[in-house]
């Protein structure tokens, strides 16, 4: 089966993606201990497989000892650099892309790859990683993994948007907007809901200072936003993580992206891509 997609920079570190390999344990837990076969293909693992294999020891540890990843990288060259690290049968390195090289995996990760590719293209990307019922979580972050963002896609739907940070380090939320995913991240422009979503979420932490540090603020901001009617999922557990996780806002009706800029307060990400595994 020939590979689908392009070879991407390959860039990671780490612990970059622990934001996320914890949310994957909490949101798909219950799915990758109910199905026979507990498959997870790392799409897109990058220049070295570090991040596959602590997403293997993540999921070991707080699902089920049995779980599966599979790293799959359309390079051969990163694939035979990756096997000294595979540890069969529940870690291993194949070629592959979109496809997800046959296999029917229970949930796939996909970060910093489509943030690589034209937003035209990311549609199909969704349609064919959750082809076989697979539940995506795609997104992107910072060269560190402080700054997260993602989406859960099924059926070649997104359902959630989640955002991330380490507290510590957020100055305002105004910074999610650099790491967007690649279906959003263009659309943050005036009448656009993302847009709209981020201005809110910056106006409930400017409303929200206070001397007991950036924990206590992210809740109360996460507080005031669904206090204003906004469906903010999950609660206080996860907002102590860094995380707020609302529905999808989907694209709206507004002007071209491509012709308005975002106003003061929201930078827009670069139009260049960063990062990536």
């Amino acid at each position: 089966m020939r590979p689908v997609g392009a070879i991407t920079r390959g860039t990671t570190n780490p612990n970059r993606l622990r934001r996320v390999d914890n949310y994957i344990a909490y949101r798909c837990g219950d799915l990758l201990r109910a199905t026979a076969a507990p498959v997870v293909v790392d799409l897109g693992y990058g220049a070295t497989p570090v991040t596959a294999v602590e997403l293997r020891a993540r999921l070991a540890a707080a699902v089920r000892a049995d779980v599966t990843v599979v790293g799959l990288e359309i390079d051969p060259v990163r694939v035979a650099a990756a096997q000294p690290h595979a540890d069969l049968p529940h870690l291993e390195f194949r070629r592959g892309g979109f496809e997800l090289a046959g296999l029917r995996p229970a949930v796939v990760r996909a970060f910093n790859v489509l943030r690589q590719y034209a937003e035209h293209e990311v549609a199909a990307a969704w349609a064919a990683m959750t082809a076989t019922g697979a539940v995506l979580v795609e997104g992107t972050c910072d060269e560190l993994g402080r700054i997260a963002t993602w989406a859960v896609i099924e059926g070649g739907a997104p359902s959630t948007l989640t955002l991330s940070a380490r507290l510590s380090d957020l100055d305002h939320p105004a910074t999610f907007a650099e790491r967007l995913p690649k279906a959003l991240i263009h659309h943050n422009v005036p009448g656009e809901p993302v847009h709209e979503l981020l201005w809110a979420l910056g106006r409930a932490w400017e409303a929200e200072a206070t001397p007991f540090g950036p924990r206590q603020r992210w809740l109360a901001t996460c507080r005031r936003m669904r206090e204003q009617g906004r469906p903010v999922l999950d609660g206080p557990a996860r907002w102590k993580l860094g995380e707020l996780t609302l529905p999808w806002p989907g694209i709206g009706t507004g002007p071209d992206p491509g012709q308005v800029e975002a106003g003061p307060v929201l930078r827009s990400g670069p139009t260049r891509p960063q990062g990536g595994e």
